[in-house]
């Protein structure tokens, strides 16, 4: 059996046997494209030669480090088998020129993970038997330290890996370099960007100079931006093998414009090919020859959603204004779609068309409104309160020529305004908030009890009845609980014009907020905190996992066993990431509520317990109420002022009730739809959540296990693929653009952000991806990326609150307010910028972050 192929002998569905690079280079071939010829060296080879380093038992006993090491070992001290030296001379014998050797990891140029520079590379190979060294090498590099690092930050099994080699023609290049489709830091497609230097590639690909860059706009052929590197290093090829490093003037450009849009052409060429942006790498050899010597996928680029109307769109992340950075599962995206259509039917439409899933998230096309006059006007102001870096980026959208307004018409507006209001009853919910607070308040209250009947399923229930229930109670859970909202509204509303009545400072206007009753966010996470000053302490010194262990067990101390259980109950639906209804809620994994319990118990200040601070934080939005009524002038001016404010405080809270409300309900869905998964044929009832609504229906009437067992194992692991994403834009336009990517960074050390909550706190920074199991000292500045409801308990000890999302009134802005903890919002790359144990000052009034003097 042959174990090495030429270029032109490999097809695309050859990964396994050539790697991802000879993969490429054999496609690239096969279409035409200008490929130094050349040749693989199969991973049967490779497995060949592990099999007699017995790599097998090395995997089994060993990892990292000690793993990476003595796998090297084994294989460099492993002849290569005489056979495949025989095909290796052979195939050389028909180049007889110098080549470079370069590795091709199965697990390598992959859509998700490209491994660039994981393995070695060997050029200007001279001679068979230096090829074979080469060959060895490259074998060997699949076990550096910084591969095997690579494979388990990326999930891969080292098991699973195997390695081939590509032998290929070298181009002793006069300029060279690596080339992007699109841009990799705006996003922009069509886009090239050109990094090039004299000599070899290596050098701009290992960083070792700084290259010339080119910006080329490949549709119209436009250079964009020609902007020359001091390339004082070049790589060149050795007579006799090798390479060497020389000092090089750097003056001028290294390529010509022609060549610059030559390669742009080529780039697009690769681009279409394969259908997606690349990261390609090129040669121009001494004759003006243009090569590609290789094409990869660039990985880093977010996907784009499917456009339904032309021209350009912007997109806004539902997934970042709501705090959960990480995908949705399908059920979750489907329930999404069913509620999305119920919001639309309020506003008199037959069904929603602004929602789009990219990455396995939500995307609201948001281009209607910013072609509108109507739009422009309320959505910068609407998103300032709720994700205020998104606000600004719409105002700076707002200047491009390519979204200039299209809709200066009010009448759609306000008919669609009206239209809603009618549906929620707005004018005498409005009404009812001004003459009669208490029962105000107790509207809200009141559709607890509608959801609990309308989610009631009985436990006879059929899958089939199940979905359809499901359906039904998602598509009408919209319109009732934003029946609350005129209620919050004029609360607002009140706050407002008590504000401009007393000429309140934003300072007063924000203690005023602080301590807010009826929040049930605010609600739940005292409960916590109350059910902390009750239990015995004891066991809450061992790990979570212990903790967890003990609780599902029933072992825990009396007090806390019941108070959880009991907790849990009330808010056991909630969850971190909870807006999606395929992630367990906390009744499920109760890990994250026993860890801040744990958290909790640390604290041994009274002075700075939550309860003592929510009462303290009241009484000084009352006190200031009443200074705020003193300034009024005249007895009527000065009652409205305390009467608005008192409203504002009973209302505002209830803010939060339609997002508890919703998860509710996605709670009760999810729990039922657990009973449909127990039907299906797959091999947990919660891998029911990997398919649709009509999928499940589909899978009831006509079963086909197989099937349904491949379509959730693929979209199990790519959904997890998709968790290990790093980036999400929070708007994205349809050409691949991210536009705050556009936007001039701040100055070094310089972290500013929104103001969410007054006040300035020094203290140590500890920076929490992940809610559960985290571990914050009372007192410490929490840093982290965002925050839904199922982030607050955490709120209760810290000391201050810096978010990479958010505005004013998004819900950690929110609840840090009640807290009276010093928070800023919108701080762009802060759990990157900011370390663990530093020590910040953070002015939430001012919305600066400082190292502290």
């Amino acid at each position: 059996m042959k174990t090495a192929l030429e270029f032109s002998e490999i097809d695309a569905g050859m990964l396994a046997e050539v790697g991802g690079k000879g993969a490429n280079l054999g496609e690239l071939t096969r279409a035409g494209l200008p490929v130094p010829p050349g040749w693989v060296l199969t991973t049967d080879a490779y497995a060949r030669a592990a099999e007699a380093a017995g790599l097998d038992e090395v995997i089994a006993a060993h990892g990292g480090q000690d793993l990476a090491r003595i796998a090297r070992e084994r294989l460099l001290g492993t002849g290569i088998p005489d056979e495949i030296a025989a095909e290796v001379r052979e195939l050389h014998a028909r180049l007889d020129v110098p080549v470079a050797v370069r590795s091709s990891a199965t697990a390598e140029d992959l859509p998700y993970a490209s491994f660039a520079g994981q393995q070695d590379t060997f050029l200007n190979v001279v001679g068979a038997d230096a090829v074979l060294d080469a060959v060895r090498r490259c074998w060997a590099s699949l076990w550096t330290d910084r591969a095997v690092a690579y494979r388990e930050a990326n999930g891969i099994d080292h098991a699973t890996v195997r390695l081939a080699v590509v032998v290929q023609e070298m181009v002793q290049a006069g300029v060279a370099g690596v080339m992007f489709t699109a841009n990799p830091v705006t996003g922009r497609c069509r886009e090239a960007v050109i990094d090039a230097a004299p000599g070899l590639g290596e050098a701009v690909v290992s960083g070792a100079v700084n290259p010339d860059r080119f910006v080329v706009d490949t549709a119209t052929r436009e250079i964009l931006l020609r902007q020359a590197g001091d390339k004082r290093l070049a790589i060149r090829s050795v007579p006799g093998g090798g390479t060497e490093r020389v000092e090089a003037a750097g003056e001028g450009l290294s390529l010509t414009d022609d060549e610059v849009r030559a390669l742009a052409a080529l780039g697009a060429r690769v681009e279409d090919h394969y259908g997606a942006p690349q990261d390609t790498e090129w040669a121009i050899d001494a004759e003006g020859g243009l090569w590609l010597t290789q094409a990869r996928p660039i990985t880093t680029l977010y996907p784009l959603p499917d456009k339904t109307a032309g021209g350009l769109r912007v997109y806004l992340s539902v997934n970042v204004a709501q705090g959960v950075m990480g995908p949705i599962t399908p059920m979750g995206l489907d329930s999404f779609r069913v509620i999305a259509d119920g919001a639309a039917g309020a506003f008199g439409f037959p069904r929603a068309t602004a929602l789009r899933v990219a990455g396995q998230r939500l995307w609201m096309d948001v281009t209607p409104a910013l072609r509108a006059t109507v739009g422009r006007f309320l959505l910068p102001r609407l998103l300032k309160l709720g994700e205020a870096r998104a606000g600004v980026v719409f105002e700076r959208l707002m200047d491009d020529p390519r979204l200039s307004v299209t809709q200066t018409s009010r009448l759609p507006f306000v008919r669609a305004a009206s239209r809603f209001a009618r549906r929620l009853h707005a004018p005498s919910r409005v009404f009812l908030a001004l003459t009669r607070p208490r029962a105000a308040l107790a509207y809200p209250r009141s559709l607890d009890g509608v959801l609990d009947r309308w989610l009631q399923v009985p436990d006879t229930a059929s899958p089939a009845f199940r979905l359809d229930h499901a359906e039904r109670v998602l598509s009408r859970t919209f319109p009732l609980i934003a029946s609350v909202m005129p209620i919050v509204i004029t609360g607002y509303g009140l706050f407002g014009l008590a504000g401009r009545l007393s000429g309140a400072s934003a300072e007063e206007l924000q203690t005023v907020l602080r301590s807010l009753p009826n929040n049930p966010t605010t609600e739940m996470d005292l409960a916590l905190w109350d059910l902390a000053t009750r239990i015995e302490p004891e066991p809450f010194g061992k790990p979570v996992a212990e903790l967890v262990r003990l609780y599902e067990s029933g072992s825990l101390p009396p007090r806390a066993q019941q108070g959880i259980e009991a907790f849990l109950r009330e808010y056991g639906h909630r969850g971190v990431a909870e807006i999606d209804l395929g992630v367990p809620r906390w009744s499920e994994r109760p890990a994250h509520i026993l860890g801040v319990l744990a958290n909790y118990l640390r604290l041994d200040d009274p002075a700075l317990a939550p309860a003592a601070l929510f009462a303290k934080g009241a009484a000084e939005a009352q006190a200031t109420i009443a200074r705020l009524a003193a300034r009024g002038k005249g007895p009527l001016r000065r009652a409205i002022i305390r009467a608005a404010l008192r409203r504002t405080r009973a209302y505002a809270g209830l803010r939060e009730l339609p997002k508890f409300y919703a998860v509710k309900t996605l709670a009760a869905v999810r729990r039922s739809l657990q009973a449909v998964g127990a039907h299906l044929p797959l091999d947990d009832p919660d891998d029911v959540f990997y398919l649709t609504l009509p999928e499940a229906r589909s899978a009831l009437a006509e079963p086909r296990p197989d099937e349904l067992r491949t379509l959730v194992a693929e979209r199990k692991q790519a959904y997890e693929l998709e968790s290990r994403r790093r980036h999400v834009p929070r708007v994205m336009l349809s050409d691949g653009t991210e536009p705050e990517a556009l936007s001039t960074p701040a100055e070094e050390g310089a972290l500013t952000g929104t103001p969410a909550s007054s006040g300035t706190v020094t203290a140590p920074a500890r920076v929490v991806l992940d809610p559960v199991g985290a571990h914050l000292e009372p007192g410490e500045i929490l840093v982290c990326p965002s925050t839904d409801p199922g982030w607050t308990p955490l709120f209760l000890t810290a000391g201050g609150l810096v978010m990479e999302m958010g505005g004013a009134m998004s819900h950690g802005a929110v609840v840090a307010r009640e807290y009276g903890i010093p928070a800023v919002v919108g701080v762009r790359d802060a759990t990157h910028r900011i370390t663990t144990g530093a020590e910040i000052t953070v002015n939430g009034a001012a919305g600066t972050v400082t190292p502290a003097d």
